[in-house]
């Protein structure tokens, strides 16, 4: 390389860099700055702005302290019972959807892709309203028999939690479909024509064909699905506020009560958030182990 092409190359590096500065720097405002002080946060105790370092001192707090545990315990119920109902449900929903000669499957895509496009809020006020004492689901209940008195849906622990999972499973689920749906539809047709011919049945062809051929997207919705559970917060707080007696309090809703509603502890609150990260690096640490290909 000649001189002048080593200086045209050092040239067009720096204006690569020039192009790209003005998104560094607001990535580094927004993301790592913030990043970097909620960590340094998370090492401070006291109340409000008067703070000052403690080391661990959030950490011992966190194994004594009892409402994180049940915010803890309540995320971790959540994820397991919510996150595999789901994602079994979209697959159903996208194998069935596949089907060409499915009379109406445009609109039953649709129909099903909607909740995840509605607002948040609206559709969490609009359960609440649903599962009230004196809601339209009691009322269809007692009129047809199923029960003799009113469900205390937000009132009872067990109930609560019925209704939280019900609604972000009615969100989220078309959004899943989409993307099973996607890897189905790239799948070569000649591979279950072949199996057919070979008399295997729709089940086999299901688990042993569909399945494993989407094994990465199924990878893909189970990790972004594990991670919006655990940061579970905008349905608890607009349907049960955490109730009741926290039976449906989330580790977010309960930063967010650190933070803003109980006397301020922005280092608690901080480390608590932290708590979020690291679950969040176990669990899809391990589903990426789950689902490796052990054959190479």
């Amino acid at each position: 390389m000649t001189l002048a092409q080593a200086k045209l190359a050092r040239e067009e590096q720096l204006n690569g860099w020039l192009f790209i500065m003005p998104a560094l720097v607001l990535v580094g405002i927004f993301m790592i700055y913030p990043i970097l002080w909620s960590l340094w946060m998370s090492f401070q105790t006291g109340r409000g702005m008067n703070f000052s370092f403690g080391g661990l001192a959030n950490i011992e707090r966190l194994t004594q302290d009892p409402v994180f545990q049940r915010a803890l315990t309540n995320t971790l119920i959540f994820l397991v019972i919510q996150v595999p109902i789901m994602l079994v449900l979209a697959l159903l929903f996208a194998t069935a959807l596949n089907d060409s000669k499915l009379w109406g499957r445009s609109f039953f895509r649709t129909a099903i892709f909607l909740p995840c496009v509605t607002s948040l809020v609206a559709y969490s006020i609009l359960f609440k309203s649903m599962f009230a004492v004196d809601g339209v689901i009691n009322d269809f209940l007692m009129t047809t028999g199923l029960v003799g008195s009113p469900i205390p849906w937000l009132s009872d622990p067990f109930w609560a939690k019925v209704v939280v999972i019900s609604a972000i499973t009615w969100r989220w689920t078309g959004y899943n479909m989409i993307f099973y749906l996607a890897a189905m539809q790239n799948i070569d047709r000649s591979i279950y024509e072949a199996a057919k011919i070979d008399g295997i049945p729709a089940w086999a062809r299901f688990w042993y064909i569909t399945v494993p051929m989407l094994k990465p997207v199924i990878l893909f919705t189970s990790v972004i699905s594990t991670i919006g559970t655990l940061q579970l917060f905008d349905e608890v707080n607009t349907i049960t506020l955490g109730g009741p007696s926290d039976s449906t309090l989330t580790l977010s809703l309960y930063i967010y009560n650190l933070t803003f509603k109980f006397m301020p502890s922005f280092g608690y609150a901080a480390t608590v958030s932290y708590v979020i990260v690291v679950l969040v690096g176990i669990l899809s640490f391990f589903q990426f182990v789950v689902a490796r290909d052990r054959s190479k």
